[in-house]
């Protein structure tokens, strides 16, 4: 079944990693974040609120419809003191208008019912000349083939069915430059993104990862048998493949749009 977000029990699964240096750069090449003031929609735990104070961001909010992930972003931030936290609605977040220099919206839109309601709301939220980043999965890149490093890759080699629930929810890359527009954005840019997700000591490491399924809600679609199954399956793979750390990377698609 789905994910619960709003369960206790998954209330770490988006905390406790931190963004990799690849993610930092790349934003940084998209716009310049120091001394601005950044908003987070769909922030879970925290993890890129706390990337955008590192990187210079002079306050960063975060807002997320689950108390639980709120609670444990909060927890884990504790040492930003530019950070502040709400639980909000990404289609009607109740904030005050052209607040914001940069918006994030990094593994939410596939969650989102109405796609062209939550980019108004964020162009409504944006100062002009802001710029939106949204990060999500194209099938183009789910469908990058499995290794040591896309370890994603194997969840659909060994259940495909999982392509047709990805399928289902992911809007391709033509469908979110024409509903950024119809939001009122004027230019809008795409790139791709090979982020490192995680470094593993071991195989160990990853497959304990697994098991949790931490910050993979695609993962809740299986029974415990079936992730069993995978976590053997990616075990096999990759003892053949790695004898030490083991870097997981995953494959994006950014689109960066400028409020007029």
């Amino acid at each position: 079944m789905p994910i619960d977000f709003h369960s206790k029990a998954n209330r770490y699964t988006y905390a406790g990693r931190r963004a990799d240096p690849s993610w930092k750069a790349a934003i940084q090449e998209i716009v310049d974040v120091r001394g601005k003031d950044v908003l987070d929609v769909g922030c879970g735990g925290g993890i890129y609120c706390r990337a955008f104070a590192e990187m210079g961001a002079k306050r960063v909010t975060g807002i997320d419809f689950s108390k639980e992930m709120i609670r444990a972003a909060q927890e884990k931030s504790k040492d930003y003191p530019q950070i502040a936290f709400f639980v909000g609605d990404a289609l009607d977040t109740r904030l005050p208008g052209s607040q914001y220099d940069v918006i994030l919206e990094r593994a939410l839109i596939h969650h989102v019912t109405d796609l062209e309601a939550c980019f108004r709301e964020a162009y409504r939220l944006l100062k002009p000349q802001g710029v939106f980043i949204v990060q999500s999965r194209t099938l183009k890149n789910i469908l990058q083939p499995p290794n040591e490093h896309h370890i994603r890759g194997y969840f659909f080699e060994v259940y495909p069915k999982l392509v047709d629930k990805e399928a289902g929810r992911r809007p391709d890359s033509q469908t979110v430059k024409e509903t950024l527009l119809k939001a009122g954005f004027r230019t809008v840019d795409e790139k791709e993104l090979c982020e490192t997700r995680k470094i593993y000591s071991d195989l160990e490491e990853l497959k304990k990862d697994l098991s949790a399924r931490t910050g993979r809600s695609i993962l809740h679609e299986l029974t415990d048998p079936e992730l069993e199954r995978l976590i053997q399956h990616i075990s096999e793979r990759l003892r053949q493949r790695c004898t030490k750390e083991i870097i997981e990377q995953d494959y994006w698609t950014v689109w960066a749009a400028k409020k007029a």
